[in-house]
């Protein structure tokens, strides 16, 4: 990702997967009006000669480029701005309202991405957030539960971000939609953790389900299965914005349709776009009126992030009796987290800092798990009533995303977006909370699925708990190679799922199968070399060993 405060007459170049994209900086304004040898050059200065007035001619300099590039900056937004309008004559009048709401959001979101110079984090003013604005887990659990605990559900909404597809695991439509455990998916556990709760303390928490325009239809037709179930579920969209030529920077979009030649030019912009489109379904009014006051937010493929009694309380009756509008969830680094986003103190408030705003210099300050020892868990809970306060005084701050993406026919295009945590800074008395790890448990790739599939957890009411068995509170590192990338491929390399209650480290590489009944424990690595194939045969245990691709079973 790119640091969004740069001038953006700038020309972009994505670095691979893995790195950071990287700004080039604009040619200076006087090499587009014609700057020649000794007239001002390149950086503005002059000759020896032309350099008498120093202050002033620098002056002078520096305010033909700042209004040269002002001028490029009005150019721009006007041809955006018809462009949009054209697109916008394409709806459908009964889609009208709700495309002109996601255009004009776009138009907003760009005159930020123009406006904004400069880094967005300066270095020199991050500083470590004060004690008390990270509380230890432990404090907050320790404070017990109220007897009116059901009263106090009953203020709760719980919503999941539901607006990613399965494509990294090869998998088509709603990553929800992937089964993970006992065939249930993502969303069938959802379900059952607040039906749970619902029929637990007799309660009524409604789910809401933040979907994009790429996992809606999908999404609503599984959703019949669940209308016997003690959960009310709604739903709503995020916003759909028209993805930007990386040269031109123009929209990509020539219509509103998203099928055929313009499959790829809309995009739902990240999941800070919650605000906004919460606020813009009416739905954020239905619920406040139904007396309901803090949304929990977590991301559906994070299998850890329940409803916390403890914490819900910590909000409804805070200790000193002034109202908290946000928590984020943070946890413990470890060396395969040191790219998360992390809680700073910045100008007086709380502020995610992501890698994609750290200046190059300061990358591995910021990896480093000894000065920034916590991470953002996407695990927030937010006040309804401020969310729609601040929503009204268009006060919500979030940095830019700029994401870089190549088309499948060849095009670079760039996409804005924002991040739902980043808005911390917006809100009122916010904290942040040091959870233990278990309740961060995402399941992006087929590794993670390995683990969570596994009898290291043990699944009831639709929650994963730690295996009681396993001696150590840490999770094994599994690294899958290439050949289980794709769900349907890793499906067919298992016959059953190894026992990994005492594994620490699996690295498996090439074309490898397992029996069934394997046992898996210590450091195991699997290396099949190109050409050759392991089956791991039924019944094996595997204790600290390397296979490699003639079978020779070697002591680790």
């Amino acid at each position: 990702m790119v640091s969004p405060r740069c001038w953006k007459g700038a020309s972009w170049r994505p670095q691979p997967a893995g790195g950071r994209a990287e700004f080039l900086p604009p040619p200076s304004p006087r090499v587009f009006m014609g700057c020649q040898g000794k007239d001002v050059c390149a950086e503005g200065k002059g000759n020896r000669e032309d350099r008498g007035n120093g202050d002033l001619s620098k002056a002078m300099s520096q305010d033909g480029a700042s209004q040269f590039q002002e001028v490029i900056r009005q150019e721009l937004e006007l041809s955006v701005k018809k462009e949009l309008e054209k697109i916008l004559t394409t709806a459908p009048s009964h889609e009208f309202e709700h495309t002109k709401k996601d255009l004009d959001g776009f138009r907003k979101l760009f005159h930020r991405f123009l406006q904004e110079k400069g880094p967005s984090v300066d270095w020199g003013k991050i500083q470590r957030p004060p004690e008390d604005s990270i509380q230890p887990y432990e404090k907050i659990k320790a404070r017990g539960l109220p007897d009116n605990i059901s009263s106090v559900l009953n203020k709760l909404v719980v919503v999941k971000l539901n607006g990613g597809l399965g494509t990294s695991m090869g998998c088509k439509g709603p990553k929800s939609l992937i089964g993970v455990r006992n065939e249930n998916t993502f969303l069938d556990l959802t379900v059952q953790q607040i039906e749970h709760l619902n029929k637990t303390y007799n309660t009524d928490v409604p789910l809401v389900l933040m979907n994009s325009f790429n996992t809606d239809e999908d999404t609503k037709k599984i959703l019949q299965k669940y209308n016997h179930c003690r959960v009310k579920i709604y739903t709503f969209n995020q916003s759909r914005y028209p993805r930007i030529n990386k040269e031109s920077l123009l929209p990509v979009a020539k219509d509103v349709s998203y099928s055929g030649e313009n499959t790829e030019a809309w995009y739902p912009p990240g999941h800070g776009d919650i605000y906004a489109s919460f606020y813009n379904s009416g739905l954020l009014d239905t619920l406040i009126g139904e007396g309901k006051e803090y949304i929990f937010v977590s991301n559906i493929d994070n299998l850890g992030a329940t409803v916390d009694l403890y914490i819900l309380n910590h909000l409804m009756n805070p200790p000193n009796g002034k109202p908290c509008e946000f928590v984020m969830e943070v946890t413990n680094k470890t060396r395969a987290d040191v790219k998360g986003g992390t809680l700073t103190q910045y100008e007086g408030k709380l502020r995610l800092v992501e890698i994609a705003q750290v200046p190059k210099a300061h990358v591995d300050e910021f990896k480093s798990v000894s000065k920034f020892k916590i991470f953002n868990t996407n695990n927030l809970w937010i006040s309804l009533a401020a969310v729609k306060r601040l929503q009204e005084q268009n006060a919500i701050d979030m940095e830019i995303i700029v994401n870089p993406k190549t088309l499948d026919g060849g095009l670079n295009v760039i996409q804005l977006e924002t991040a739902v945590g980043a808005a911390i800074k917006s809100f009122e008395n916010s904290l942040g909370i040091n959870v233990p790890r278990s309740r961060f448990l995402p399941v992006k790739t087929t590794s993670d699925l390995l683990l969570v599939m596994s009898n290291l957890y043990s699944l009831n009411a639709g929650s994963l708990t730690m295996s009681e068995k396993r001696e150590f509170p840490t999770v094994p590192l599994v690294k899958l190679g290439s050949s289980f990338t794709k769900v349907q491929d890793y499906l067919r390399r298992f016959e059953s799922i190894p026992d990994m209650l005492e594994l620490d480290h699996l690295t498996v590489s090439g074309d490898v199968t397992f029996g069934k009944h394997v046992s898996l424990k210590g450091t195991v690595i699997i290396i099949a070399n190109h050409g050759d194939r392991i089956d791991i045969p039924p019944g094996a245990v595997l204790e600290n060993k390397i296979v490699s691709g003639n079978l020779r079973i070697l002591d680790h």
